[in-house]
């Protein structure tokens, strides 16, 4: 798990150039990157969610495109579209900004449904279609979408189908006071964005993606996943719980995470410590749950601490 280890710390350091104190979310963003999964970045506004996917993009050396949602944006300005060209008499394929290997998706929920819907084959099968034309996107593919968790006013709210899709969710949050000081130091003449440099080929980032899969995970942990997101489908206060798609997230999660730790086998705190990224976003809360100020933050919290996790070695069978 070498290889894991070196890729992942050499992409957080460089991007901790630019995103200060913040490690937790840092590693949460390499490990969907490790595990070819799209991340959605809600907080509030000026903690650095642009900041962070532009970082990446620059870390990997890889294509980066933003695409500033709004109401009046069709689903054509994401995917691209067909023109004619009067001197060849053909139609010809503008691609979009969705052809590029890092998406940044910023403020998703400003766009109409029908829009949001242009990512969701993007998303899942790593292809856009487009007058009946299927275009393959380039490897690797990753969207990183931003919110604003506290303004509603003119926005959509993601659809389940959509969040579904997106492999973790996490959160920035606030500066401590010292590094908040040292951003304002770092930034005093030049953005640190500007000096980032490439410091993993994507070559490395492929390599590291398939030593990922080799971790082991025990039978008992897997059985401890799907538990978990069993739990979401039956608690009391939820109306739609975690998908399939939800256990393999924390499947997948869980690999690279001990892979990042130096293991070659997931531990019951790996998966525990990624419960609320991966699961959080995909379940919804009853009405009456809302009404009574419950989020699904807390019954995820809750379900985590009920599942007894097994025990027992492991690492066998590697």
């Amino acid at each position: 798990m070498t290889k894991v280890q070196t890729f992942s710390e050499k992409v957080i350091t460089n991007v901790e150039k630019v995103i200060i104190g913040k490690r937790a979310p840092l590693e949460l963003a390499v490990i969907g990157l490790l595990c070819q999964g799209h991340l959605l970045i809600e907080d509030v506004p000026g903690v650095g969610k642009t900041m962070l996917a532009r970082s990446l993009a620059r870390s990997l050396g890889c294509s980066f495109s933003r695409l500033q949602f709004t109401p009046d944006m069709l689903p054509s300005d994401v995917t691209g579209v067909s023109i004619f060209n009067q001197v060849t008499n053909q139609f010809e394929f503008r691609p979009g900004p969705i052809m590029a290997q890092v998406v940044l998706a910023d403020e998703i929920n400003r766009a109409t449904p029908k829009t949001q819907a242009a990512l969701l084959e993007a998303m899942e099968e790593r292809q856009a279609t487009v007058d009946g034309v299927t275009h393959i996107l380039p490897r690797p593919f990753l969207v990183l979408a931003t919110q604003n968790p506290i303004e509603y006013e003119g926005t959509f709210p993601l659809p389940e189908a959509q969040l579904d899709r997106f492999f973790l969710r996490l959160r920035l949050g606030y500066p401590s006071k010292q590094d908040e000081t040292r951003v304002l130091d770092r930034q005093q003449f030049q953005h640190p964005i500007e000096e980032l440099k490439e410091v993993v080929s994507v070559d490395e980032l492929f390599a590291a993606q398939e030593a990922v899969k080799a971790v082991h995970v025990a039978q008992a942990v897997k059985d401890y996943i799907v538990e978990l997101s069993h739990q979401t489908r039956h608690h009391a206060d939820v109306y739609l719980g975690a998908s399939p798609r939800g256990s393999l997230a924390l499947y997948r999660a869980g690999q690279a995470r001990a892979a990042l730790h130096g293991r070659d086998y997931v531990l019951p705190d790996d998966v525990k410590a990624l419960a609320l990224p991966a699961l959080a976003h995909r379940v919804i809360l009853g009405p009456a749950a809302r009404l009574s100020d419950l989020n699904a933050e807390s019954v995820v919290q809750e379900i985590a601490r009920k599942v007894p996790a097994p025990g027992g070695d492991l690492s066998a069978g590697r």
